[in-house]
């Protein structure tokens, strides 16, 4: 079996990089859960690198609440556009490689790792730069993607991420979506091994229970999905579509 590469041109024909809106309100759920977890006061004098920033509007949104931010991936063109749009001085645009932070060790307060297990050649080893990069006490915010999600997220396929990887690379092909397949998704149960050397704050009942309180209205839009999100969480959240978790390193 050939190793999994980078997709390092990930951001050229991937509009949801570039949509300016999407990617604020997902920045806004973030800053939301962070003070939550955090408090103001510490999040305001944090450093916080974001793993798989791509084109860097969800840094211009952290850094308006965080003491610095810096944005790292593996996609150059992503990064050059990064730089060019957000110039904040509190902001740094890297292009870097998420299986080996280029950081100290214990060198920031708070990590962001959304939706980008599933890119990653090995994401074990990311998560253990992550937790090597984390200062004691410091906290990773997880969003992931689970495999068992009907409708996959980066090619609105339905059961493109359950089926075969074989079958995958077919399913795209005959759809004309493109050649391979290269995102690797997990179950509930392998994202828990994932984040086993985190002490995990599970924050994907409360965003659901209240989502105006995380901002996340965007996401769960009526009363009445807020209702079945809170039967679905309690009664099947092995198969609940993806999750949000503050992994914090253990003091």
């Amino acid at each position: 079996m050939t190793q999994r590469e980078y997709q390092h041109g990930f951001s050229i024909g991937n509009p949801a990089m570039h949509a300016l809106e999407g990617r604020q309100r997902k920045a806004i759920t973030m800053l939301a859960v962070l003070e939550d977890a955090l408090g103001p006061e510490k999040l305001a004098k944090a450093r916080v690198l974001n793993v798989g920033c791509s084109t860097g509007i969800i840094d211009e949104v952290l850094s308006s609440r965080a003491r610095e931010v810096t944005g790292i991936d593996i996609d150059v063109h992503a990064i050059t556009l990064a730089a060019q749009r957000c110039s904040k001085p509190n902001t740094t645009f890297k292009v870097g490689d998420a299986m080996a932070l280029d950081f100290p060790d214990a060198s920031m307060d708070v990590v962001i790792c959304s939706q980008v297990y599933e890119h990653v050649p090995n994401p074990a080893k990311m998560m253990d730069e992550i937790y090597r990069v984390l200062a004691t006490g410091g906290v990773c915010y997880f969003a992931a993607t689970n495999r068992l999600c009907v409708m996959e997220q980066h090619y609105k396929l339905p059961f493109l991420s359950i089926i075969p990887v074989s079958w995958a690379h077919r399913y795209l092909r005959l759809l004309g979506r493109g050649r391979f397949y290269h995102e690797r998704h997990f179950t509930l149960s392998g994202l828990r091994k994932l984040t086993e050397r985190f002490l995990v704050d599970d924050y994907t009942a409360k965003i659901v229970d209240d989502p105006d309180r995380f901002r996340a209205r965007y996401m769960i839009k009526s009363r009445l999905k807020v209702i079945a999100g809170r039967i679905f969480v309690q009664v099947a959240y092995w198969c609940f579509p993806g999750y949000i978790w503050i992994l914090r390193k253990r003091r």
